[in-house]
């Protein structure tokens, strides 16, 4: 066509004869005339083939990089083996071809089609996705909580009702752990001056409402500037720490600053149980008068045993091996923001406690306020 054109004649004369078009046989001589270099007002055959590869390549590696995007957060759900590459080409060769995907994620196209004929059984798929839901609250948690805690997790957040030895056993295969306690040091210095007052609580760590029982101490905090101290009132009922106080001494103003929060937050009835440890600071008159002045019972338990105040030595103990084990603070000033983050960001509202049926000690009290009071029967009835 091309050749009878340029000897004279005419598109519209040759469509008459031949079945193309003469729109067509026009578009054939400009670009015969494009690669015969008798014009030059576009692309040649050659330039538009490469044209196409190029678009094809973009193409590919925008599919690449759109594999790459979902692999990395199918893979982060549980890890990067062989196994669940095979399943991100499962879930994508709807979209993407087989061959791309394998090659794109380092697998070999066979082993995706032998891993297909063999599919995992239900239990390991559930087990898969199970483990993607427990890395999720142990790190939530700041990688505190062991198979217990996410256990409670799993039950009351997602609604997953399964044994606490399962959770054990999958936390186990992903290499997930709970924190371990320290060795303590000894904060205690007993005024062998001061009279102590006797122990009221004799070791019975319970009580049927709020602002019964509080027990208090002391504990260090090591920072690049020296030890920072750190005072705490529990309340028994909940295990919610109600008034805490921090400074770079160990003086009673310490812990009548602590008591100081804990009244003015919790404004207990005159009765109130406050228990502590021998140290001067809690057999100090400072402190007697304060606890006179606030209706406030002082008790202590026995010099050199920490079973007498078991209870906050438990928390000192979480919040040591939680917290301050796992950093290092270069300043009093950091790790005081730190402990506030713990205490009443973390600790009082998120952190289940096992005394409180795997419930926080915020969320505990509220669900103990909710309960229906003997009062409240009788009136109804």
């Amino acid at each position: 066509m091309v050749e009878l054109v340029r000897e004279g004649r005419s598109p519209e004369e040759l469509a008459k004869e031949f079945p193309p078009s003469a729109q067509s046989i026009r578009v054939w001589v400009r670009q015969a005339d494009l690669d015969d270099g008798r014009r030059a007002d576009g692309l040649t055959t050659a330039e538009k083939d490469e044209l196409a590869r190029l678009r094809r390549e973009v193409k590919l590696l925008r599919e690449e990089k759109e594999i790459l995007r979902k692999a990395g957060g199918f893979l982060r759900a549980g890890d990067g083996s062989a196994e669940m590459r095979f399943r991100l080409i499962h879930a994508e060769k709807d979209h993407h071809g087989v061959s791309l995907l394998a090659r794109v994620l380092g697998v070999s196209r066979q082993g995706y089609y032998a891993w297909a004929k063999h599919r995992p059984s239900r239990r390991a798929v559930e087990d898969t996705q199970l483990t993607a839901k427990i890395r999720s609250h142990h790190a939530a948690s700041g990688e505190i909580y062991g198979a217990p805690r996410i256990h409670a997790d799993l039950r009351e957040i997602d609604g997953i009702h399964i044994g606490r030895k399962r959770v054990a056993r999958l936390m186990r295969a992903a290499g997930l752990t709970g924190v371990s306690r320290r060795k303590g040091c000894r904060t205690t210095i007993t005024d062998r001056r001061a009279v102590a007052a006797s122990d009221l609580v004799r070791r019975r760590f319970t009580a049927a409402e709020p602002n019964r029982i509080w027990t208090a101490d002391i504990t260090y905090v090591p920072t690049w500037q020296g030890f920072l101290y750190l005072a705490v009132v529990l309340d028994v009922f909940s295990r919610r720490i109600v008034g805490w106080a921090m400074a770079e001494h160990m003086r009673t103003e310490l812990v009548t600053d602590a008591l100081a929060m804990a009244i003015a937050q919790r404004r207990p009835d005159a009765g109130v149980i406050h228990h502590s440890d021998k140290g001067g600071q809690y057999t100090s008159l400072a402190f007697g008068r304060r606890c006179e002045q606030a209706g406030v019972r002082p008790s202590t338990g026995r010099t050199g045993t920490c079973f007498d105040n078991a209870i906050t030595e438990s928390f000192f103990a979480s919040l040591e091996c939680e917290l301050i084990d796992r950093r290092t603070f270069h300043s009093r000033s950091e790790a005081e923001r730190a402990i506030f983050a713990y205490i009443e960001g973390f600790y009082n509202p998120r952190r289940r406690h096992s005394a409180n049926g795997q419930l926080s000690p915020a969320e505990y009290e509220h669900r103990q306020a909710l309960k229906p009071t003997h009062e409240d029967n009788y009136a109804a009835a």
